[in-house]
């Protein structure tokens, strides 16, 4: 499990290597011979929405995600674990309204083609659904945690 967890950081980092490659080689193509690679917009795009989605996994499964505790820090152990508790559960809750809402938005688009590649708006979109779903399931894994009493630790 623990290297599977690290798939993420992977996929992420792979991902933003082959964005900076692409965006690289499109300013030389432009600039150095005049010759700009028309296909880069396309791919930038789709490569951006994965990256956001997949480093969001990345940064749930790592506890890295923006948090401001100041008020449940001042609460008891037991309370601020049980608001803990609850705030995960309700992003879980929105987290699976967006990844449903990604999921009809990639399917209606499915047939949406990409002008230069031809690529469908389907693996554009289903992004949003794959990274609400890992994000739930890394917010689900902490309130286990927090429940058990193990702590916020990631």
């Amino acid at each position: 499990m623990r290297h599977f967890g690290k798939l993420w950081t992977f996929a992420a980092a792979a991902t933003l290597a082959a964005l900076v490659c692409i965006t690289v080689a499109a300013v030389v193509m432009r600039y150095a011979f005049a010759a700009p690679i028309q296909w880069t917009e396309e791919i930038s795009g789709l490569l951006m929405i994965w990256i956001v989605m997949i480093g969001a996994i990345a940064a749930e499964r790592d506890g890295q995600h923006l948090a401001i505790p100041l008020l449940v820090d001042l609460l008891p152990r037991r309370l601020a674990a049980a608001v803990n508790v609850l705030v995960c559960l309700a992003s879980i809750g929105l987290l699976g309204v967006m990844g449903w809402f990604g999921w009809k938005l990639a399917e209606r688009a499915q047939y949406k083609l990409t002008q230069i590649l031809g690529i469908s708006w389907f693996w554009i979109d289903i992004a949003v659904t794959v990274g609400c779903a890992g994000v739930a399931v890394y917010t689900l894994l902490r309130a286990v945690r927090l429940l058990r009493g193990e702590g916020d630790a990631p």
